[in-house]
């Protein structure tokens, strides 16, 4: 093999240092050498799927000139015989911030309104910056580079990783030799979004996901409003998110339910973005493929926990330890689905781990084919340059691995990178290979000693009659040089061996000894690492060993999602909440997802019979005011946040959904929070435990919005005083305002004349046109009666009054309005503004004639809701059969959807569920929950999922002891609270 010295090489390749060909050549010698370079008798891997065996590969001023079994090699050409080697196209990252710094936290406490922009001229939020550009902010890192090229790497798209909307990445070729003028292949290589606020700025809004979702709708609307010429002032910012269009799109989600709601906005403004994933897409792959879109995988896969700690491991959730074990299939699934995925060292702590990382995924079944492409082809081609880079076909630039081998064996070593025709040693590619098994004897005692590692970095591990000695290795330009510990190795004392590596598979030296005695040495080897490929065998065995995905991923998930089924009831006392009242020894039967029958000695061949006697038989109870099922609440980043929906942050991976089932409940309204008059948008959804997010929303359901009085939104309990409104007098005139802004808005819209579409103000309007209904936040009595004034100014009702604790006093005024009652069943005193609730207060209001409910406002009293409304009998008297349409008919009344649920009546959904005992008793447990005939909830199929997570868990715990066994790396076991959401609950700012 022809052997050329690093320096000669860097001077065939010199025309990578030089600067632009135009610059002054007056300060020394400036001939170019135009030498060609040819690596000959190489396996040459061209593409993924193109590989040449024993061929040459030609290059030439940074650029891949021929690659083949018959390239014609020119005379001016330095030849590199690299028989029994392989050549890779260097890997691409797509998401990185090399070269970039992460922009800092501005330092000051709090947040500041919207209408305090830091900028003029540019959009009116601080956390959309198009205008950004990586270049901008652009330093060559020559120690980041470096370690990005060991790791195979030799083009990384890298770009500012901050705000919502950052502005364009530059794509770097990691030539260290050359400037930026070599480096930069392209200044604007995509456009960049994310959920995540900007660090740089303490504008409050956006404070949740939704508000982000809506932000962005939103600038896409400016953005074609601006594009049609009809804004009157300039903005540099829509001017930048036009202009950068025709790039790449990448949106950061993080994770798989971030993926889809970044692709549900794409799909809303006509845009398909590149997502990066979260490493999750495995647990719901038919939905990531619907999405069409690309995406980009991080390879960080969790660690096993350390579970030694019996009492803190019982904290330990399913689904994490499920992450631990299922995550390295993602690739593979991914690949196996057809989407199209590049892969990332994203999140990475260093470089250095991605091959380990890597080599696990195709352990769990991913192909070298795949992996290959999703570091070359496919980021090149997503990126638009798939001519120039990821692959070494004529004219791409020469960016290329030398390596001993296969590159996906863990064995093999990686030599060189070379990038724009530039050389980056990395191994040595003379130092010999001499990992492996060996047995010596020194001063006649017999050791074994396995070498291993990589070979710039080896470790030994040698033992002597069973006892292990410790040992340190340097192995460099051949020369071996390891230190044991000796017998008396409480003195430490060691024993050195050295010797130079040259021929054969056997180790000849000198070991010198603690007394200065020196002996000859001879190491035989007797085997390629044997013991430790069995180990390693044994051990990927185990962690192949895939637990199945459920729907959801988690505790109680289903392996199959439960089908609607042909029910018939027998003999049930049956609530019907219809005129017929309760009516014993009933028959009930379910067909296609609706009560078909009610009535007594009902029959059906093809119904599964289940005996009710002495069993209550309800339809299931409806929560009003919820708020579980939701990755966010509030959106309190403005006084009126009407553009935000709780549709798109349903968490479909919510426990408190099963619980809830367990407890009888079918339907909720999930209800944004109460940190602003006018909060965001509801999700009215059925509880179809398992199903994703989009099918738990009750299709077609009525439009509601919260509003909010109250201490809560002029903000008294948080010691806040920048945002509009202070007081109680400035929510009235605050609701005026915005009413009579809709009021003219919606005058506009239906004059048929340009107008600048406002997602908020649309809303607004909605409510006006008596298309959406609000249900308002509120506590006393004074608020109460504002608010129904300022509606009936507008000429619309308030839908419902939730909470209400002082609806007691003006239940009159509530009827005559038109408006529902939602209230707790016995809360009060717990703040200032409800001192004055008594239990007595839906009593009071129901006999006035108030459609009255009971609702939950609470993870755990939802599930509890049947005792609840049983409170109701007790204190003022009402009816068991009222008390029961409290939570039942008239939130559906509420909602208005009481002709589809609510009642057991035939035509409406079958929405059922058959308790123990009495439904209002504490002794009453729900045997079966049922929704559209479907059973969500069954009390004995719970029992034999608890034995299965039980037994699940152990066998999880005893892989993760394995695996510290092994020596392999762990994680410590962090508890983790469940938020419990309530109207006051503010989000976790993801920035």
């Amino acid at each position: 093999m022809s052997k050329i010295p690093l320096r000669v090489l860097l001077f065939l390749c010199s025309f990578s240092v030089l600067a632009q060909e135009y610059f002054p050549k007056n300060d020394g010698v400036k001939t170019i050498n135009s030498n060609f370079t040819a690596f000959t008798n190489a396996k040459i891997h061209v593409t993924p799927s193109q590989v040449i065996d024993n061929g040459t590969l030609l290059i030439k001023d940074g650029k891949v000139v021929a690659s083949g079994t018959q390239v014609t090699i020119p005379k001016n050409t330095t030849i590199v015989n690299i028989e029994g080697k392989s050549i890779y196209p260097s890997f691409i990252d797509m998401y990185s911030n090399f070269g970039v710094e992460k922009p800092k936290r501005e330092s000051g406490g709090g947040r500041s309104p919207q209408y305090n922009p830091s900028r003029t001229g540019y959009y009116w939020n601080d956390h959309v910056m198009p205008e950004n550009t990586a270049l901008s902010k652009f330093k060559f890192d020559n120690k980041k580079a470096k370690e990005l090229l060991s790791a195979g790497f030799g083009v990384v798209n890298t770009h500012i990783q901050d705000g919502i909307v950052r502005g364009t990445g530059t794509l770097v070729a990691l030539n260290t030799e050359g400037g930026n003028e070599m480096a930069i292949l392209e200044q604007n290589s995509g456009q960049y979004f994310s959920f995540s606020k900007s660090v740089t700025s303490r504008q409050s809004y956006p404070g949740s996901i939704m508000g982000s979702m809506a932000l962005l709708r939103q600038l896409y609307l400016d953005a074609d409003w601006y594009a049609k010429g009809n804004s009157k002032t300039k903005d540099l910012s829509i001017e930048a998110l036009n202009k950068n269009k025709s790039l790449v799109q990448i949106f950061s989600a993080g994770s798989r339910a971030n993926g889809l709601r970044a692709d549900k906005i794409g799909d809303e403004v006509g845009v398909q973005y590149v997502i990066l994933g979260g490493g999750d897409e495995y647990e719901r792959i038919n939905e990531i493929k619907a999405t069409n879109a690309s995406y980009i995988i991080p390879i960080n896969f969790q660690d096993a926990y350390d579970v030694e700690n019996v009492y803190l491991t019982q904290s330990l959730a399913l689904s994490d330890m499920r992450a631990w074990n299922q995550e390295p299939s993602n690739p593979k699934i991914l690949a196996d689905n057809n989407i199209t995925f590049a892969f990332t060292a994203h999140d990475l702590k260093s470089p250095k781990e991605f091959k380990t990382k890597l080599m696990k995924a195709i352990e769990y079944g991913l192909s070298k084919e795949k992996a290959l492409a999703a570091l070359t082809t496919t980021p090149a081609k997503l990126l638009g340059k798939q001519s120039e880079i990821g692959n070494l076909n004529k004219g791409a630039y020469a960016n290329f691995l030398i390596t001993s081998g296969d590159i996906f064996e863990k064995k093999t070593t990686v030599y060189e990178n070379w990038v724009q025709g530039t050389q980056t040693v990395i191994n040595d590619m003379n130092t010999k290979d001499i990992r492996g098994d060996y047995t010596f004897l020194v001063a006649r005692e017999s050791y074994e000693m396995t070498l291993k590692g990589e070979l710039s970095k080896l470790s030994a591990d040698i033992t002597s009659n069973g006892k292990k000695r410790g040992s340190k290795v340097s192995y460099k330009n051949n020369w071996l040089s390891i230190s044991m510990t000796s017998k008396d190795s409480t003195q430490q004392k060691f024993i050195r061996l050295i010797t130079n590596v040259t021929q054969g598979d056997h180790l000849n030296g000198k070991a010198l000894f603690p007394n200065g005695d020196e002996l000859t040495f001879y190491a035989k080897k007797v085997g390629s690492k044997t013991k430790d490929k069995a180990s390693k065998k044994e051990g990927s065995s185990a962690l192949k060993e895939i637990t199945p995905v459920t729907y959801p991923n988690m505790a109680y998930g289903f392996k199959e999602l439960p089908k609607q089924e042909t029910i018939l009831f027998k003999n049930a006392t049956v609530w019907t909440n219809e005129v017929e009242g309760i009516l014993k020894t009933t028959d009930v039967l379910v067909k296609n997802g609706k009560i078909v029958k009610v009535g007594k000695d009902l029959s059906d061949s093809s119904a599964q019979v289940i005996d009710a006697t002495g069993k209550h038989l309800t339809s299931g109870i409806i929560d009003e005011h919820s708020h579980i099922a939701a990755a966010s609440i509030n959106e309190g980043g403005q006084n009126s946040s009407a553009e935000v929906s709780i549709e798109d942050v349903i968490d479909d991976e919510d426990i408190d959904i099963y619980r809830n089932l367990a407890g009888g409940v079918t339907v909720i309204q999930i209800l944004h929070g109460s940190a602003n008059p006018i909060g965001g948008r509801s999700a009215i959804i059925k509880l179809k435990w398992g199903e994703n997010a989009n099918n738990l929303i009750y299709k077609d359901s009525p439009k509601f919005i919260k509003f909010a009085l109250g201490e809560n939104v002029k903000q008294s309990n948080w010691s806040s005083f920048e945002r509009f409104p202070q007081t109680r007098m400035g929510v009235e005139q605050l609701y005026i305002d915005y009413f009579s802004r809709a009021k003219a808005y919606n005058a506009l819209k239906k004059s048929g004349k340009p107008y600048r579409k406002d997602i908020e103000m649309d809303v607004i309007a909605e409510i006006l046109n008596k298309e959406r209904f609000i249900s308002c936040h509120s506590y006393v009595q004074s608020e109460i009666n504002m608010l129904m004034k300022v509606a009936e100014k507008f000429d619309f009702n308030i839908n419902t009054f939730t909470h209400i604790l002082e609806g007691y006093k003006l239940a009159d005024k509530m009827v005559e309005h038109g408006v529902g009652g939602s209230t707790f069943s016995d809360w009060w005193a717990y703040k200032y503004e409800v001192n004055d609730a008594i239990p007595y207060n839906a009593a009071i209001m129901h006999n006035a004639g108030v459609v009255v409910a009971i609702n939950s406002d609470d993870g755990e009293m939802s599930r509890r809701l049947n005792q609840e409304a049983a409170k109701s009998v007790k204190y003022g008297g009402v009816s068991e059969e009222d008390a029961w349409k409290f939570v039942t008919l008239n939130p559906a009344k509420l909602l208005h959807i009481d002709d589809k649920v609510g009642s057991i009546k035939v035509g409406k959904d079958a929405d059922l569920v058959l308790w123990s005992d009495h439904p209002l008793s504490i002794y009453a447990k729900a045997e079966k929950t049922l929704i559209e005939g479907v059973t969500y909830f069954d009390i004995k199929r719970d029992e034999i999922m608890r034995s299965r997570i039980k037994t699940e868990k152990a066998e999880l715990i005893n892989e993760m002891m394995l695996a510290k066994n092994k020596g392999l790396k762990t994680q410590p076991i962090k508890k983790k609270e469940k938020d419990q959401m309530h109207c006051d609950y503010i989000d976790h700012e993801s920035n």
